[in-house]
């Protein structure tokens, strides 16, 4: 293997998406070292960060039928239920919401939580309050999917954070998709919410990390086997 090859495989992609970005960055470096080293070396790390926050890594996510898998980075801020966003039309009623909290430092790089076809696709400009908060599912800036699977449909909501400006999507109505896939980015720290049936089991809980396309939320196939009591948001 050669040493071009090595390092390719050994550096993590940079999505697309974060290309305007880091050029920027590394400009503003060069700009503030003709000025000063230790100004241009903070531009550096600034760089430096930019890229590993649109890092884009390869993930390998589970393929059984009725498993609901991790659209995101970061800790599952919230298990309960919550009525889903009102423009979605997925529900009147509570379902069984697993919250997602992103910080600056996780990949941003949202993932389909199911095999399906896309439903509905929803976006609703808000605030930009602390995305860890309750009230960030109602009032802050989103951007929901609704999934049609054979079991049921599953609704991902991205929510805009308190420095995140910017909610890109790579999907489009009627579009099919795979567990696992790409279907967009938020800039800069943010939330995912993920809405199914009451009753599903879920299998992680409040405070534990998440890999976006690796790590399984929850089994469709197989119902809740016992009376869980969820607090009501």
């Amino acid at each position: 293997m050669s040493i071009i090859a090595s390092i390719r495989k050994t550096l993590v992609p940079v999505h697309r998406e974060g290309y305007p970005f880091i050029a920027i960055a590394v400009v503003i470096a060069l700009v503030l070292f003709a000025f000063s080293t230790f100004f241009g070396m903070i531009g550096f790390g600034l760089a430096i960060w930019t890229a590993l926050f649109f890092r884009d890594p390869e993930r390998v996510t589970p393929v059984r039928e009725g498993l609901v898998i991790a659209p995101a980075d970061g800790r599952v801020s919230q298990v309960g239920l919550a009525r889903p966003p009102r423009e979605l039309d997925l529900s009147d009623e509570p379902l069984l919401r697993v919250s997602i909290f992103m910080n600056v430092f996780n990949v941003h790089v949202n993932r389909a939580p199911v095999t399906g076809r896309i439903e509905r696709i929803a976006y609703k400009p808000g605030l930009f309050l602390n995305a860890d908060l309750d009230k960030a599912s109602e009032d802050n800036e989103r951007n929901g999917l609704i999934i049609s699977t054979p079991y049921c449909r599953v609704g991902c909501v991205q929510i805009a954070g308190l420095v995140a400006r910017r909610i890109v999507s790579f999907v489009r109505e009627g579009e099919s998709i795979g567990a696992g896939e790409r279907f967009g980015l938020i800039r800069f720290g943010s939330r995912v919410d993920v809405y199914l049936p009451v009753g599903s089991r879920v299998l992680v809980s409040e405070g534990q990390l998440t890999v976006a396309g690796e790590t399984v939320l929850c089994d469709l196939s197989q119902p809740q086997q016992r009376e869980t009591a969820y607090r009501v948001s």
